[in-house]
């Protein structure tokens, strides 16, 4: 009688030889272990599509620079008989625009001392204060199942009323920044205020209600520009405000050799609260319990309406702080109607890139400071189109817009899913 425990030593053709469990087909597909699982759903994860989103877009980036570049346009004309000539081009046009962008937004190896060679990540960083501070906004809203794209309504509205504050109030010094911070960001949740208020009492959709909104800020900012009664300077005739008072306008925190000033600490200090918000606070679950599904959160008892009610209150807020800086920080010899500089669009993708995660977008809004800091540079050295910096931006949101695109092109995991390749069976006679 044959002894079930003893197994066969020949193997099965394409297979080891090893023992099948109980109830395990030979061709089964053994679990993998909890470190192999874990490192599938990091590969698989948001966060490595969100980088390797910003690589394909680099990529992209440097074919197109090549593709502007005259050096290889002039090699590639010689192409078949010098082909050397031609990727030496290639590779010279690339290096030196993405080197001329690391100088220019991280450090400057050619600056004579470390102060004037850490000057470009300074930049970088004030560039970014309004980009974190607004797509911080966005986020917000996202995660109440809400989509702000009223970001520039909201941002010039508080710059109108930020400005006035800084240049028509003479108040003490300490007290004046924070009044007009107060009513900067108070703007911004009124006009935020509105579109929540739609959304819940008649159903209007948020996305058709902040782009006619953009459209109501841009005109009623660009009129009173032209008011000697309301935001134009006095004596002037140019749609322009006049130039912030000193207690109003946002102190610098390395001195005066930086451009960097105090509304960074405040990104810093409003990506904390964020974090706070969302996963500690009673209402921070609320919104995501909205944001995930409504209507389970309606039958759990949640009131929805005041949810959106909210949510676009402090959207409108966070965003409405961004055109603070603007005014107070950035543009302090007075501000024009195109004072949001895009920013309010670009918090969009910021948020989008950190996935409404405080972090995340606190990250991201870094990197796009980066990528505006480095953008001057790279035109300025090598004569590379500021253009390329939108299509990077742009394509860095078709990417992230295209987790499964990310997954083929670098053969990813899907998280939580088994591996694709078999693993050895063990198989019994």
């Amino acid at each position: 009688m044959t002894d079930p425990k003893i197994t066969s030593t020949t193997p099965t053709p394409g297979s080891a030889d090893t023992t099948l469990e109980a109830g395990q087909q030979p061709n089964e597909v053994a679990p993998p272990s909890r470190a192999q699982q874990v490192l599938r759903d990091i590969l698989g994860g948001s966060a490595m599509i969100s980088v390797l989103a910003v690589v394909l877009a680099l990529l992209a980036g440097g074919i197109l620079i090549a593709l502007t570049d005259k050096d290889v346009q002039t090699a590639s004309g010689y192409f078949f008989s010098r082909p050397a000539d031609t990727f030496s081009a290639i590779w010279d046009a690339i290096s030196g625009a993405y080197v001329a962008m690391f100088q220019g937004s991280i450090y400057n190896f050619r600056a004579d001392d470390f102060v004037r060679g850490i000057r470009p990540f300074t930049e970088t960083l004030k560039f970014a204060t309004p980009l974190i501070t607004a797509g911080l906004g966005v986020a917000l809203a996202f995660r109440a199942g809400l989509f702000n794209i009223g970001g520039r309504g909201q941002m010039l509205v508080a710059a109108g009323a930020a400005g006035y504050v800084g240049f028509a109030w003479p108040l003490p010094a300490g007290i004046h920044v924070i009044v007009a911070v107060l009513a900067g960001v108070l703007a911004g949740a009124i006009w935020g205020a509105i579109v929540g208020l739609l959304k819940a009492r008649t159903g209007a959709h948020e996305v058709i209600v902040t782009i006619m909104l953009n459209y109501v800020a841009f005109y009623l900012i660009s009129y009173l520009l032209t008011q000697q009664w309301a935001l134009q300077a006095p004596g002037s005739t140019n749609p322009k405000s006049a130039a912030m008072l000193p207690t109003a306008v946002f102190p610098k925190i390395l001195g005066d050799q930086f451009n960097l000033h105090f509304g960074f600490i405040l990104a810093i200090a409003v990506t904390i609260w964020f974090w706070y918000f969302i996963n500690r606070s009673s209402m921070g679950f609320r919104f995501r319990a909205v944001g995930e599904n409504p209507n389970a959160a309606k039958i759990a008892g949640i009131n929805v309406k005041n949810v959106y009610v909210w949510a676009m209150v402090m959207s409108g807020a966070l965003v409405g702080l961004a055109g603070v800086n603007q005014v107070l920080g950035t543009v302090t010899t007075g501000f024009t109607a195109g004072i949001d500089a895009s920013i309010g669009f670009d918090a969009i993708t910021v948020a989008l890139l950190g996935r409404s995660k405080p972090v995340g977008v606190f990250v991201a809004g870094v990197l796009f400071g980066a990528l505006k800091a480095g953008g001057y540079s790279m035109q300025a050295a090598q004569g590379v189109p500021i253009d390329i910096v939108l299509v990077v931006q742009s394509l860095i949101v078709l990417f992230i817009a295209a987790p499964p695109l990310v997954r083929s092109i670098f053969r990813l995991p899907i998280p939580g899913s088994a591996p694709r390749s078999r693993t050895k069976v063990e198989v019994a006679k």
